[in-house]
């Protein structure tokens, strides 16, 4: 056991914990941030997907070690000021869900992606959300979601609606 020093969702928090823990099971266990998930454990599902310094990244895969240091943002820390994130909104607005196992995920995932990618198109969206799994199979609406976040996000940087 050693302590690590993370920036969680904006927050300074010290773990004691063994640099070889995942920093999934850090956070649902340690920091009780349960809105990150546990699928797969082998980084192919998306379940567990993170923000790490902007990068959509599977925690079940990375070791607390590897996160020290860096700004890490989970799904609880995307709503701001009590208002949900675009993509957040857009997801409720497009039902891009079913089950919702995925979901926190899928918007962290999406909310990268369109760090970098303003206006991704279809083949882009589909490109940033390969490694994670949707098994209702939604992905028409996940689709729409990112396009309707897109355009919100694009007209609240012009100041237009």
């Amino acid at each position: 056991m050693s302590s690590v020093a993370l920036t969680v969702n904006g927050k300074p928090q010290q773990v004691d914990a063994s640099p070889d823990e995942t920093l999934l099971s850090v956070l649902r266990n340690r920091l009780d941030m349960t809105g990150t998930k546990y699928g797969c454990g082998e980084g192919q599902c998306g379940a567990c997907t993170v923000l790490i310094d902007g990068q959509a990244t599977t925690s079940c895969q990375t070791k607390l070690s590897e996160a020290a240091g860096k700004k890490i943002v989970t799904i609880e820390g995307l709503a701001q000021g009590g208002r949900l994130h675009p993509v957040q909104a857009a997801f409720l607005e497009a039902e891009a869900f079913q089950c919702g196992y995925c979901t926190p995920g899928m918007i962290v995932a999406c909310v990268g992606l369109l760090q970098g990618n303003a206006s991704p198109s279809a083949e882009d969206v589909a490109g940033a959300l390969t490694r994670n799994v949707c098994r209702c199979g939604t992905y028409p609406r996940i689709l729409q979601a990112v396009q309707i976040a897109a355009k919100s996000s694009t007209a609240a940087k012009s100041g237009t609606k």
